[in-house]
C-alpha cells in the first residue's frame, strides 16, 4: 500500500468548480471527483500555516496552547509513526517556512525531503538584486518581504524555474521511480496559490489580465468594496490564474495515477491549510479578523482504494483527522490523536464528532456543529496568553528572553503526551475584542452576514465552548482571556 498527499496553501473552496464556482478554470480539480470523495463540511483547525501543519502531523489541536511554532520534542508525528512501521516517507515542498526557526522540525521527520527556494519572502536572493516596480497598487502589501519577493523572482522568470513547478516535477519524478514499489508515502506540498499571486502570463491571459502584474500581493486589513471594487476584481483574477496553474500541475499527478494504475492500491488526498478573504466581509487576508467560512471552511478530497464510499460527504471533518486517516490506512494505531479516521466517515457519510474547534492562538476561539458557528473573542485588550512549549521559537526568530525568564515548568498532560513543558507568557498583535463575539446560523445564513450575538442568549454556546476547552485541557489563561472562568 502507498499514499500520496497533494497539499496546497491558501486554496479557497469558493474558487473551485467542485464547490460551485462557474468562472475559475479548474478542470483537474473537477476531475478528482471521478475517483475521490469530496468533503463538503471540511474545516481547518489552527491558523495559519505552521499551526495547521502541526495538526497534520499530530492529529491534535494546536491553537489552544501554541502559536506559530515547530514540532515539539513531545509531539506524536504521523510521519514518524509511518517510518517506524516501515513506510518510506518523502516530502517535496517549496513552503519556505519549513526552513525557518518556527518550522525547522517538520521536514526533518521524513526519510528524505526536497526543498525549493524562492516563495513569498523567503530570505534567498540578496535583496538588492530585485527592484520594486515604479508604480504599484495602493492596496498592495509593503515591507521587507515584498522587497525580498522582487529579488527572488529575478531567478524565476520562466515557468520551469518557479519553485512550485519544481516541487511538482520532483513529486512526479518520485512517482515514476516508485510506482511499482510498495509501502511509501509521498507529500507534494505547493506553497501556491498563497500570495503573492505570481504566475506566468499564459495563465493570466485566461482571465484577460495585462502583462505587468500590478496587484498580486494584497495587504491584510479592512477594505471598502465600494471604493476598491475594480482593485478587488483584479486581485481575484490574479488569484484565479494562480489556482489554474495549480490545477494544471495537479492534472499531471492525476495522469500518473492513471498511467500506472495507482488507484488500485494508493490512497490519494488533496487538501489545503486555509482559504483567504478577498474583500468579503470588508476584509483582505486572514488571521486578524473573525474566522469566516472563506478562511476556515476548506476543500478536501480523499480516495481510499479499499473503501469505495460516497462521492460526496456531508460529515463534519477537519485537519486533525488527516493523520488518523493515514495511520488507519496503513493499519497503525492512532488513539493518541484528537482526530478520527475519515475512512469510516467517508464510507458511511457520518460525523466522527458533534462539534469542532478552530481558531488563532490569542485571537478568536471558535466552534461549529455544521448548523451554527460561534466565534468567541478575548474580552479585552489585556488578553493574557501563554506559549506551551519546549521549543521557544516563533516564525522567523526566538521568543524574547524577557518572556522566557518568566516561564513556568508545568506538569505534562494530554497536550504534551505526559511530558513537562514551559508556559511562557507572551503578547500577541491579534485583538479579537475589537470585533466582539460572533454567532451565525450557517444553514440559513451561508455567507455569515447576520451576527446573532445580542439577538439570542449565547450562554448555551459559552457553556459548550467551556466544556470543549476542558476536554482538550486548554491552559487556564485561555479560559481567562475569553471570560469563561466562572
Amino acid at each position: 500500500m502507498k499514499a500520496i498527499m497533494v497539499m496546497f496553501d491558501t486554496l479557497s473552496r469558493r474558487f473551485l468548480e467542485n464547490y460551485g464556482n462557474d468562472w475559475v478554470k479548474t478542470p483537474n480539480f473537477k476531475r478528482l471527483e471521478e475517483h475521490c470523495c469530496r468533503f463538503d463540511n471540511f474545516y481547518g483547525g489552527s491558523m495559519p500555516c505552521m499551526p495547521a501543519r502541526r495538526e497534520l502531523h499530530t492529529g491534535k489541536y494546536n491553537f489552544l496552547h501554541r502559536s506559530w511554532g515547530p514540532l515539539e520534542p513531545f509531539d506524536f508525528s504521523v510521519i514518524e509513526e509511518l517510518k517506524k512501521a516501515g513506510i518510506y516517507t518523502h516530502l517535496c515542498t517549496d513552503h519556505s517556512h519549513y526552513f525557518e526557526d518556527g518550522g525547522a522540525t517538520y521536514h526533518n521527520r521524513y526519510n528524505t525531503w526536497e526543498g525549493f527556494r524562492g516563495q513569498e519572502g523567503d530570505r534567498w536572493i540578496p535583496q538588492d538584486e530585485g527592484m520594486l516596480p515604479s508604480q504599484r497598487n495602493a492596496l498592495s502589501k509593503k515591507g521587507i518581504s515584498v522587497q525580498q519577493h522582487y529579488a527572488n523572482i529575478t531567478r524565476q522568470q520562466k515557468e520551469e524555474d518557479m519553485s512550485s513547478v519544481k516541487t511538482f516535477h520532483a513529486g512526479l519524478d518520485f512517482i515514476k521511480k516508485h510506482a511499482d514499489k510498495d509501502n511509501w508515502f509521498l507529500q507534494i506540498e505547493s506553497f501556491d496559490p498563497h500570495e503573492p499571486f505570481y504566475v506566468p502570463q499564459r495563465y493570466r491571459d485566461l482571465y484577460e489580465l495585462e502583462n505587468a502584474p500590478e496587484f498580486n500581493w494584497p495587504a491584510y486589513g479592512p477594505i471598502d468594496e465600494q471604493l476598491h471594487g475594480e482593485n478587488l476584481k483584479e486581485v481575484r483574477k490574479e488569484y484565479a490564474s494562480l489556482i489554474t496553474m495549480c490545477d494544471h500541475y495537479l492534472g499531471k499527478v492525476l495522469d500518473l495515477m492513471d498511467q500506472y494504475d495507482l488507484w488500485k492500491d494508493t490512497m490519494f488526498i488533496v487538501n489545503t491549510d486555509h482559504g483567504f478573504l478577498l474583500g468579503e466581509h470588508g476584509m483582505m487576508g486572514k488571521n486578524f479578523g473573525p474566522m469566516y467560512d472563506e478562511v476556515i471552511h476548506i476543500p478536501f478530497f480523499l480516495y481510499d482504494p479499499n473503501h469505495q464510499g460516497h462521492k460526496s460527504c456531508e460529515a463534519i471533518a477537519q485537519t486533525i483527522d488527516v493523520a488518523p486517516t493515514l495511520l488507519d490506512f496503513f493499519n497503525i494505531d492512532y488513539s493518541v490523536c484528537d482526530g478520527s479516521s475519515l475512512i469510516t466517515c467517508m464510507r458511511n457519510n457520518q460525523n466522527t464528532r458533534d462539534v469542532i474547534l478552530y481558531g488563532v492562538h490569542g485571537s478568536f476561539t471558535c466552534m461549529s456543529d455544521g448548523s451554527y458557528v460561534y466565534m468567541k473573542a478575548n474580552i479585552d485588550s489585556e488578553n493574557p496568553l501563554v506559549e506551551c512549549t519546549l521549543m521557544p521559537t516563533q516564525m522567523r526568530g526566538f521568543i524574547p528572553c524577557e518572556a522566557i525568564n518568566k516561564a513556568e515548568l508545568v506538569k505534562g498532560d494530554a497536550y504534551s503526551n505526559g511530558v513537562s513543558y514551559l508556559k511562557i507568557p507572551i503578547k500577541t498583535f491579534y485583538d479579537a475584542s475589537i470585533f466582539g463575539d460572533q454567532l451565525f446560523n450557517i444553514k440559513e445564513d451561508e455567507y455569515q452576514k447576520y451576527n446573532l450575538v445580542g439577538k439570542v442568549d449565547t450562554q448555551i454556546y459559552d457553556n459548550k465552548l467551556k466544556e470543549l476547552l476542558k476536554q482538550y485541557q486548554a491552559p487556564e489563561e485561555e479560559f481567562q482571556r475569553l471570560g469563561l472562568l466562572n
